[in-house]
């Protein structure tokens, strides 16, 4: 049952302004799981205090989402918007409210985001995102900060809209009857233009018993398990629902598209050449030539790369390249780093290289990557080092511990493994040998490990056609961890 068909008369409500799935914070591109800041930081502490709590893409509605979300940024006892990656809808969301209501209204923001001249003036409750995942120790402290902080806005008259602050004679609109009229002449249009059509009666259907955020969480729960098949289905009927004629811009939301792309080329479905391409032609509706948006110019690398693997011809080496190109002078993460190393030892030795100072070149470039990877890695290694340092080991074991637990130690294994793969290209085995051995000492599941190995015998072929070309040459001795 949704939120919204799950309110008691007396229930005073929550509406949260915020993005759903990862998103991209552009000023310092990072990937932010905005699912984990709802579920684990806001709607917990918003549920403690009584109220109900409902997201955007928790409301079950016909045709455009705009009027239903007017009606809660109207009505809604108290409003919180969360700011973090720069969300444009979410600015101007907290307009609207800011000019409907004159106070239960609560900001607030991961600790990265850059203010904006216009609010300084506001005050903003920030919280530390990790990207991916949240610290249980700030899980605990920031549902403290936003209950208190829930309970000061419920207890106070004094406005907290900068609207009703500077203009304290202005009087907040009563149109909740007139709201409620609009909302059931929209659905009952668009329930007339839904019958006309096959995919407006699959959308209709979809909608009669799945939200958004349900569809979303079943898919996500489906790749957990490589499900992928069914979390192909459940995404494209995620984008199905989004698909709006009224507003173009949420028929390509990026999350959706990545994880349907995503979904798509491991499905490997009706085979891995053509889900592939299907994945990429999915990704080319985010502009996927000029984008900046790491996530995606990343995983359609991932996609290059496997076509060109999979002998679909040179051309998918070099698109792959340059993605990979893109994502590591974004992002300067691991993934991107050690997968262009990876993609410039692959051209050394194709016919994209015509003479032998080609060849040279794409080496020194390649191991010039690696050192770099291997700086990163010491960074990475000490920011999960000091995430574990400050959780504390007597706390009882429960689900959000053993969470930050796993992702730590994924966190880690991924480390190890990178560090493993840049000293076996710059020919360094004993330092090689170490780091296989460390990871392996970590706990992790199969597939990661035999992903890692893979990779390694594809560069160790790579290698040991061209790598007599480097001063010194890469040669591999006999005592060197085979997994």
């Amino acid at each position: 049952m949704c939120a919204t068909e799950n309110t008691s008369a007396g229930s005073k409500r929550c509406f949260v302004v915020m993005g759903f799935g990862i998103k991209t914070d552009y000023a310092t591109g990072r990937k932010l799981d905005l699912n984990k800041s709802y579920r684990l930081l806001i709607k917990p502490a918003v549920e403690a205090k009584g109220l109900i709590c409902i997201r955007a893409d928790e409301i079950r509605h016909s045709g455009s989402i705009d009027l239903p979300m007017y009606r809660e940024l109207l009505k809604a006892d108290v409003v919180i918007a969360d700011l973090s990656t720069a969300n444009v809808n979410a600015f101007y969301e907290l307009g609207i409210r800011h000019a409907l209501r004159p106070r239960t209204t609560i900001v607030i923001s991961e600790d990265k985001l850059i203010y904006p001249f216009d609010l300084n003036h506001i005050n903003i409750t920030s919280y530390t995102h990790l990207g991916e995942g949240i610290e249980y120790e700030e899980v605990e402290r920031f549902r403290k900060v936003l209950g208190d902080t829930l309970q000061a806005v419920l207890d106070k008259e004094d406005p907290d809209s900068p609207v009703y602050t500077f203009l304290d004679q202005l009087r907040p609109p009563t149109m909740e009857e007139e709201i409620e009229r609009a909302v059931e002449k929209e659905k009952a249009k668009d329930d007339k233009l839904e019958a006309g059509a096959n995919h407006q009666k699959r959308k209709s259907k979809i909608k009669e018993n799945k939200t958004l955020a349900l569809l979303i969480e079943q898919g996500e729960e489906s790749i957990n398990i490589k499900e992928y098949s069914k979390a192909r289905s459940l995404f494209e009927s995620a984008l199905l629902i989004g698909n709006d004629p009224k507003n173009p811009s949420l028929n390509n939301d990026p999350y959706l598209i990545h994880r349907l792309a995503y979904v798509t080329y491991k499905s490997k479905k009706p085979d891995e050449i053509t889900a592939l391409k299907e994945a990429l032609v999915q990704l080319q509706q985010l502009d996927l030539d000029h984008t900046n948006d790491p996530e995606t110019v990343t995983l359609a690398g991932a996609v290059e790369k496997k076509l060109y693997e999979m002998s679909q011809g040179v051309e998918h080496l070099s698109n792959a390249i340059l993605l990979f190109q893109r994502g590591y002078y974004l992002l300067n993460n691991r993934y991107n780093s050690i997968n262009l190393a990876y993609t410039l030892n692959c051209r050394a030795n194709s016919s994209l290289c015509a003479t032998k100072e080609d060849q040279i070149a794409d080496l020194v470039y390649a191991n010039h990557t690696r050192r770099r990877v291997l700086y990163i890695c010491e960074k990475d290694w000490d920011d999960v080092s000091k995430r574990e340092d400050r959780e504390s080991k007597d706390l009882e074991e429960n689900e959000d511990i053993k969470r930050q637990r796993l992702f730590n130690a994924e966190k880690k294994f991924w480390i190890c493994v990178n560090r493993a793969e840049s000293y076996f290209g710059l020919g360094e085995f004993e330092k090689y040998n170490k780091a296989v051995e460390e990871a392996a000492a970590i706990p992790h599941q199969q597939w990661m490990m035999d992903s890692f190995t893979d990779q390694v015998a594809r560069l160790r072929e790579l290698l040991s056609k061209s790598g007599h070309l480097l001063n010194p040459a890469w040669r591999e001795p006999a005592e060197v961890i085979h997994y």
